[in-house]
């Protein structure tokens, strides 16, 4: 069985929800922070992933880190049951995780740092504003950043937005990504996976 290592309302919480989604086997290890070092059940996490970073996804010999390519192993493990992930479609896949992480989530990122100079966080929050609105324009006919069902893209978006929401930042700027949030979030499997994390 997977081991997916995570914690709560990271961006492994995108992973968690694309196994639930998928319907796939996998056990879930909250990873704690602590001042000497994350812990899982009391270990030192950086024998799992030496950055101490989540997710880690262990599955047998496979230990993979970096959250777009995490998700796109959980896709590519899921029979078709997160989407068309094949020809065109994959490529398509891929650029948009990408985008997501290096483009979204990087520019969220600092936000959450105290230490970050007062002068920095409009630099950064402007950033993120173009980004998300690149993200809204993604959205397709269908609902869905790629093709016409959920993906792990899908989660990912989610994820990222939660933290907008946790940053106070106004919402009804991209009403697109509002109605999308809400009803991804309404989904069976990002409900129970919140759950699961404590966060609902």
């Amino acid at each position: 069985m997977m081991e997916l290592y995570y914690m709560p309302a990271a961006c492994s919480l995108a992973a968690h929800i694309s196994c639930l989604e998928a319907g796939l086997p996998v056990t879930c290890r909250m990873v704690v922070m602590d001042p000497s070092g994350n812990k899982v059940e009391g270990e030192d996490y950086t024998k799992i992933n030496p950055l101490g970073l989540v997710p880690t996804i262990v599955d047998g010999e496979t230990r993979l880190s970096e959250v777009a390519v995490v998700l796109q192993y959980i896709a590519d493990k899921a029979d078709g049951k997160l989407g068309k992930v094949t020809g065109e479609e994959r490529w398509k896949l891929l650029e948009t995780l990408n985008f997501i992480a290096t483009e979204i989530h990087k520019s969220l990122a600092p936000l959450f740092r105290a230490d970050l100079p007062a002068e920095a966080r409009p630099f950064f929050e402007k950033m993120a504003t173009g980004r998300l609105i690149e993200a809204q324009n993604r959205i397709g006919d269908a609902g869905y950043l790629v093709g016409d069902s959920f993906t792990v893209a899908d989660a990912y978006l989610f994820t990222v937005l939660g933290w907008c929401n946790f940053l106070k930042m106004d919402m009804s700027l991209w009403p697109k990504l509002g109605e999308y949030a809400r009803r991804i979030g309404g989904r069976p499997s990002v409900q129970q996976a919140l759950k699961e994390e404590g966060l609902a």
